[in-house]
């Protein structure tokens, strides 16, 4: 049986999102090399069903620890004409899972209560996904299907999804335009 104490002596796990710090990327990760990083920008989210548009922030936190896949979070927050903070808005976590022949899988888990599996493929600087499963807890609203795209513009992502959910046919739901963050080191 092991103790707390055996535990003191494994290696901590470390995600980086900084080239050259941390261990290497793994070598199936290189399709999506170019969105390892730290994000931040603003964006738009609007839908039929809202009284929108709506202004959002949004931090998006793409790492690697060295295994065959990549660790992603998402923050968004709700802000003003001004472009101040109104309250916290959606929260994802999830993985990006690549396959061969840039094939690749986005596994993400909503806050809301939402499970979303995303398939689709990677070309230089271009990633677009489609769901092939969403799963909702019982008090989540309903969601069919999604769309994301991303496309990088030197040290700009630029991101868009549209929604099939709550009664509406595919509609674009989300837009944003994200900076990479450098560290100060």
């Amino acid at each position: 049986m092991s103790t707390p104490d055996d535990f003191t002596r494994l290696p901590i796990p470390t995600d980086t999102t900084e080239p050259g710090s941390g261990p290497p990327l793994h070598d199936a990760c290189a399709p999506l090399r170019e969105l390892v990083g730290v994000w931040r920008g603003e964006g738009e989210v609007d839908y039929p069903t809202i009284d929108g548009p709506f202004r959002f922030g949004q931090q998006v936190t793409i790492s690697h620890d060295g295994r065959p896949f990549l660790r992603h979070q998402a923050q968004a927050w709700l802000l003003d004409a001004e472009g101040q903070v109104l309250r916290p808005a959606a929260w994802e976590t999830g993985w990006w899972r690549p396959g061969a022949e840039g094939r690749l899988e986005l596994l993400l888990t909503h806050a809301t209560g939402l499970l979303e599996a995303f398939y689709g493929s990677a070309r230089p600087g271009r990633w677009t996904l489609e769901t092939e499963t969403v799963l909702a807890t019982a008090t989540a609203k309903e969601v069919r299907a999604a769309q994301r795209s991303y496309a990088l513009r030197g040290d700009v992502l630029d991101y868009a999804e549209s929604r099939e959910m709550v009664g509406e046919p595919m509609t674009p739901h989300v837009s944003a335009t994200l900076h990479r963050v450098r560290s100060r080191s």
